[in-house]
């Protein structure tokens, strides 16, 4: 495991991206936590969001897939 995945920054809070959601490359779409730090992840793409493939709290890997991205 390398860490684990957040679609919020808190519990409280809305998720960063969700299903139909617009990105560009600098668009943070996720928090992975690994040795209690947190790093926000972003798209590095520009696009639509169709599908998330993680769900919150999740454990993640190295080259793991997190979302699938439409671009364009």
């Amino acid at each position: 495991m390398v860490g684990t995945f957040y679609r919020s920054p808190s519990p409280e809070n809305p998720a960063f991206v969700d299903v139909n959601a617009k990105v560009e490359e600098k668009t943070v779409v996720c928090i992975i936590e690994a040795m209690k730090i947190m790093n926000e992840i972003q798209a590095e793409t520009k696009g639509t969001v169709v599908e998330i493939l993680v769900e919150n709290g999740q454990p993640v890997e190295y080259g793991q897939r997190l979302f699938k991205v439409k671009l364009g």
